[in-house]
């Protein structure tokens, strides 16, 4: 019998990954190049610099992956690529690059939607977890509850209307004086500290039982920073982190758990780099045990943005006939219903 193995490539914002994938189950390699300290120094993704980095670096990565899998272009099945959403320049240089490899090679061409990716990643993880389930996908640009009721049939319930959690994350660090990216260094801080301690909002959208808004939470942690140091008191870093903490996880967690309940869904599944926060993974862990509910969330490595969850997703697209010719294009913002 044969096993497909897909070559996938990732590069939406600042990692460029490569990897090949055996029937979207098993990872015989994974590659990732990290962009974080060069971005580090500008407290934020550059999109040009991003950009240049994934032109450096594609090349090595895709090679790497290749060996790493000890197969070579000839051995694969097909060429998956990210193409939406993200940075558009940094998508730009996968897409074309990927269009290259599949032409040069007589290779199909399968483009991948980046957060459906993320949703893949969980096949990696456990490999028996199989649709229909509830999703969670929580990462740095996007915030979605979606029914998956087949590998690359999705439809959206709710989503955030302003940030992501992942950027609430990152503005509050940032404003609590820690460095880019905060979002893991604040799920660090907050271990340490009372999540009781302040009292922070938690906002809901009228008449929108599953859609979020992070923006006025931020902003609330932001004045209430301004206003000790305007007094001259400190506030406790740790406390603050935590109180924050517990505020974005209670609103995920509340929106999430009824839109379970609602559908009937019994298997809940968690997504996207925000899925390695500890109290998040700990709080869906207990809450779905209690329940009975099944859960499944990422291995950490698979968290953040990895050209993996990207090959097992292609061939999940490739079953359903998505694939694309030479004219493909990548595309800054594109729902995760739509089929390319």
């Amino acid at each position: 019998m044969h096993l497909m193995k897909i070559l996938a490539l990732e590069s939406s914002c600042d990692e460029t990954a490569a990897a090949v994938v055996e029937d979207g189950r098993k990872i015989l390699s994974s590659v990732v190049a990290s962009q974080v300290e060069e971005h580090k120094l500008y407290g934020g993704v550059v999109p040009e610099i991003a950009s240049r980095r994934h032109c450096e670096a594609v090349v090595p990565v895709t090679q790497k992956a290749l060996e790493d899998a000890n197969l070579t272009l000839a051995d694969v099945d097909a060429i998956g690529v990210t193409y939406a959403p993200g940075l558009i320049g940094a998508l730009l240089v996968g897409v074309n690059f990927a269009k290259g490899l599949a032409m040069a090679s007589g290779k199909p061409l399968v483009p991948v939607h980046h957060l459906r990716g993320h949703v893949a990643a969980n096949y990696l993880t456990s490999p028996e977890l199989t649709p229909p389930f509830l999703c969670l996908v929580v990462s740095g640009g996007h915030t979605h509850i979606v029914q998956v009721a087949d590998y690359t049939k999705i439809t959206v319930l709710g989503q955030t209307r302003d940030d992501a959690a992942g950027e609430a994350f990152d503005k509050a660090a940032r404003a609590m004086g820690m460095p880019y990216p905060g979002g893991i260094e604040l799920d660090e801080t907050a271990e340490g500290g009372d999540e009781k301690a302040f009292h922070l909002p938690r906002p809901h959208v009228d008449g929108s039982l599953y859609d979020f808004s992070f923006s006025g939470l931020k902003t609330a942690v932001i004045n209430l920073i301004h206003n000790a140091d305007q007094r001259g008191e400190t506030l406790s870093i740790p406390d603050l982190a935590a109180s924050y903490r517990c505020a974005v996880v209670d609103c995920l967690e509340c929106n999430f758990v009824r839109a379970a309940e609602d559908t009937g869904a019994k298997t809940l599944v968690l997504a996207g780099g925000v899925s390695a926060n500890r109290l998040l993974r700990r709080r869906l862990t207990h809450t779905c045990a209690e329940r009975g509910w099944g859960f499944f969330c990422p291995a950490l490595p698979l968290c953040g943005d990895n050209a993996a969850m990207i090959g097992s997703q292609a061939y999940y697209e490739f079953l359903a006939g998505h694939t694309a010719g030479n004219d493909l294009n990548a595309r800054s913002e594109m729902p995760m219903e739509e089929n390319n």
